[in-house]
């Protein structure tokens, strides 16, 4: 988000696929979750604009083409500071409710019991934290409670591997 007085860049993407086959729109809903974008509207999504989010944004055009629809890139600037707040606001409760998943799924891995169960959900959920952490443009407060709740899971695995030992 922009710290100036005017609003950054963002880039969008702006597509429309037939509705059949439904793989590729089903594709392309998972790829754009998996970036962390805004819906600004039916068919237009966007990232804060930076070289790798550019790219990203212009492959799954590409992509949409591809499979018989109709794709495009713009980069572009809010109109104003209020509706640049909007967006972030949107993308940071998205990766806020994530976070607190995360939380949860690790509180639930330190509770079981079993010292090798609590192994494999740590590195499942610190696979996990690194995906969020890749779309996470504006961090919420959640995000240091779901890195505290990782450490205390990491810490009852090494405690765990220790009484093994």
């Amino acid at each position: 988000m922009a710290t100036s007085s005017s609003p950054g860049e963002w880039v969008l993407l702006s597509y429309r696929l037939p509705r059949e086959p439904s793989g590729p729109r089903t594709t392309l809903w998972r790829r754009l979750r998996r970036l962390g974008v805004v819906q600004i509207a039916d068919g237009v999504v966007a990232l804060p604009a930076d070289a790798r989010t550019r790219e990203q944004l212009e492959w799954l055009a590409g992509d949409v083409t591809e499979a018989g629809g109709t794709a495009g890139t713009w980069v572009a600037r809010p109109g104003t500071l209020a509706q640049e707040r909007d967006l972030a606001a949107a993308m940071s409760a998205a990766r806020a409710a994530e976070y607190r998943s995360l939380s949860g799924e690790c509180a639930a891995a330190v509770a079981a019991g079993d010292p090798a169960e609590r192994a494999r959900a740590l590195r499942r959920l610190r696979a996990e934290w690194r995906a969020i952490d890749r779309r996470d443009f504006f961090p919420p407060a959640e995000r240091e409670e779901a890195a505290a709740a990782l450490r205390e899971l990491g810490a009852s695995v090494a405690a765990g591997a220790e009484v093994a030992r």
